[in-house]
């Protein structure tokens, strides 16, 4: 692929020359090292200066997405030109032309650059650093009782400009003085950490890797870490050891802290994060660097080297590490010459990213709650609408015309392959819509997950198909629902006898990152108590329990119904009083949920249930009854479907895997004889809330997967 090394290193070529100027440059030979890498890695690289000129020379190099070529990315070194903000210039200016990068978003290089805020934000997770103060000026107070030896440095600059130790006050502001004329910028003061200095740098996104701890031996002198150290202009070597000599768990614990000041910066792809371990052997954070080094002579790059990656093979894996991130890790091997048609179908989904992108947002911009029958009606047409357009028809022996519809290409969908979908958004909109908006790693909007992204990877998958002109050959159907908010109440009896007519069943229920779908799921019991009593003043001398502390003594009782090890779970979901004026309740509703994989066990309890609220006392009623009824999945050895598909995941370097569920769905109706695989929709996140989302990756993966498996059936 085509990739393009953005750096700034003569060119001052912008508008006006004005404000902090940056003194950070990479130097030529490491940006021949990393050229020479990628393209020994089969890529065709070309250079260029990060200034005012980057968008046309870009434009030029990088293949246009349209033209069916794979995208090109950039391999960001950028520390940008001037200003406070110079790390963001780069990172920004393409995320609007569109075009990927190797490295962090803008906003992540704003917080790493800030040290001040940075420090905030570890305080705020908990994590170690040491206590600080930040002084605007050399005069100005010192506002925080902190303990002398200190550090002072700039508060937002890099490679430890400015960086120095004092030890009283007079140093503390000769040092802010020097930091106030050279940088015109606020000072960050800090506790110094006596002890050792330890990097880890980290790799990769979903997971992120903590390379091997790096331990600084600075020998004579300060034993903090410079400028001058840095560009070798110290007089001094800092011996870099990898691994650092730390005990098993010491290793642990910084790499743990190392990744969990990753996830809380939002860093991409690499970065580094500087620690001091003091003599008591306690880790403290410093900072995060969000552009790690990549210079032969670098700590990040010594790690990996004594991990067994080559710097070629380091640099080759952040263009895959990228890659993964923005599309997924489909990018296959063009001398392949066998699977002409999977070939041509992986390039028709992956070329329409965007365009798939911009489906997901009309779908997920139309309403469609499940006590929402306008906006039911809405989708069920515009869905309808795209199922003839591919020539698919009607079933009407599967459709009940209210909660339920199935369509089938021509060939019918007997002894074929089903497909299960729900177009309702669970519950009711009690609020404002929820905007629909795109991160680099998540896509959110209502219904996103538990709707959309499942019905675009249906539309995405069968549409490649149909651009092949294979789509009516297939025997596939499609049935679509919209009463997943009520538990399949009205729906469930249709799927399951479309379900017996077909092979094989796919349900397209949100999955879980790095591709794994849900072998098994729990049922569910959902059931009404409605507790009655006589109405009583507040205060009243009576021998009687009122009706809600009477429901409150009993709903404690259920908790002990519940068992981990059975897989069991009793739960009070919903509870609602009424009562008359100043009088206290005299009637709680409540809605009491039990998951399970058991039925023998779901059976019992309902029963323990019922004599829970069995009132001896003629002033007291209890009524229960069972609302919805949801079966489990239960997870089966030999699904011919799941062998199937981890055949094509592997073959296609696509992620996937099984993990169990707690939530019942479509699935669990589906006859026992049937194969069916759950959760074949993208990874979700906040499933059911106002933040709920897919993962913006598996949005193209799960089409691709589906695409693929249906192709060879």
């Amino acid at each position: 692929m085509k990739i393009a090394i953005v750096y700034n290193r003569e060119s001052q070529a912008v508008i006006n020359l004005f404000g902090k100027q940056n003194r950070e440059k990479y130097g030529l030979e490491t940006i021949r090292n990393i050229k020479e890498a990628l393209v020994a890695g089969g890529h065709q690289v070309k250079t260029f200066e990060g200034d005012k000129n980057i968008i046309a020379k870009l434009e030029e190099f990088m293949p246009s997405v349209v033209s069916g070529e794979r995208p090109g990315l950039v391999f960001n070194l950028s520390y940008g030109i001037q200003g406070k903000g110079r790390y963001m210039h780069i990172p920004g200016i393409l995320e609007m032309l569109g075009i990927p990068y190797v490295g962090s978003g803008p906003e992540t290089h704003a917080l790493a650059l800030d040290k001040v805020v940075t420090k905030m934000i570890l305080i705020q997770r908990g994590l170690p650093t040491p206590k600080f103060t930040v002084m605007e000026k050399p005069d100005s107070p010192i506002m925080d009782n902190l303990k002398y030896p200190l550090i002072v440095k700039p508060k937002d600059e890099a490679v430890s400009f400015g960086l120095k130790v004092v030890h009283n006050e007079e140093e503390l502001r000769a040092g802010v003085q020097l930091i106030y004329e050279t940088f015109q910028a606020p000072t960050l003061v800090e506790e110094y950490i006596e002890g050792r200095e330890v990097n880890v740098g980290l790799l990769g996104n979903n997971p992120v890797e903590a390379l091997l701890p790096v331990e600084l031996v600075f020998g004579e002198g300060e034993q903090i870490y410079t400028y001058e150290d840095k560009k070798n202009k110290s007089g001094r070597t800092v011996q870099k050891v990898c691994p650092a000599p730390l005990s098993e768990e010491q290793t642990k614990e910084i790499q743990q802290l190392a990744i969990d000041t990753f996830n809380a910066l939002g860093c991409y792809d690499s970065a580094r994060v500087d620690f001091r371990i003091d003599k008591d052997g306690k880790p403290y954070i410093l900072e995060v660097n969000s552009m790690a080094s990549l210079g032969a002579d670098g700590s990040f790059v010594y790690a990996a080297e004594t991990m067994g990656l080559s710097y070629a093979d380091l640099m080759n894996k952040l263009i895959d590490i990228t890659n993964e991130r923005y599309f997924g890790p489909y990018f296959v091997d063009n001398n392949i010459e066998e699977g002409k048609d999977q070939l041509e179908l992986i390039s028709t989904i992956t070329q329409k990213r965007d365009k798939i992108e911009a489906d997901l947002k009309r779908w997920t911009n139309i309403s469609s709650w499940t006590e929402d029958p306008v906006g039911l009606s809405t989708i069920r047409r515009r869905l309808e609408e795209r199922l003839k357009a591919l020539d698919l028809q009607p079933v009407e022996e599967h459709t009940n015309g209210r909660s339920a519809w199935t369509w089938e290409t021509k060939e019918g969908f007997e002894d074929g392959t089903l497909l299960v979908i729900p177009i309702d958004i669970p519950g009711e909109r009690t609020g404002f819509p929820i905007p629909y908006r795109t991160e680099q790693e998540w896509i959110y909007g209502e219904g996103v997950a538990s709707s959309r992204g499942g019905l675009v990877t249906i539309l995405t998958a069968l549409e490649a198909l149909d651009a092949q002109g294979l789509l009516s050959e297939k025997k596939v159907g499609v049935y679509f629902y919209s009463d997943e908010g009520r538990g399949m109440r009205y729906s469930n009896s249709t799927l399951r006898k479309a379900a017996q007519k077909s092979k094989q069943v796919i349900v397209l229920q949100p999955g879980f990152t790095n591709g794994k779908i849900a072998d098994q799921r729990r049922g569910s019991k959902h059931y009404s108590i409605i507790v009655e009593g006589d109405p009583m003043r507040i205060g009243k001398q009576t021998n009687e329990t009122d009706v809600l502390s009477d429901f409150i003594q009993k709903a404690e009782k259920l908790k002990k119904f519940s068992s981990r090890n059975k897989k069991l779970t009793v739960a009070v979901q919903d509870v609602r009083s009424q009562r008359y004026s100043v009088l206290l309740p005299h009637r709680v509703h409540a809605t009491v949920v039990v998951t399970y994989v058991d039925e023998k066990l779901a059976e019992d309890v309902e029963k323990q249930i019922r004599e829970t609220f069995t009132s001896k006392s003629s002033a007291m009623r209890a009524y229960v009854e069972t609302l919805v009824e949801r079966p489990p999945l239960l997870r089966k050895h030999n699904n011919p479907m799941i062998t199937h598909l981890q055949e094509l995941s592997s073959k296609w370097n696509l992620p996937f895997g099984m993990e169990s569920s707690l939530l019942a769905t479509a699935a669990g109706e589906i006859p026992t004889n049937i194969p069916v695989v759950c959760g074949f929709a993208p990874a979700s996140k906040n499933l059911y809330t106002p933040t709920e989302a897919i993962h913006r990756s598996e949005l193209i993966q799960r089409s691709l997967l589906l695409g693929l498996f249906l192709l060879e059936q």
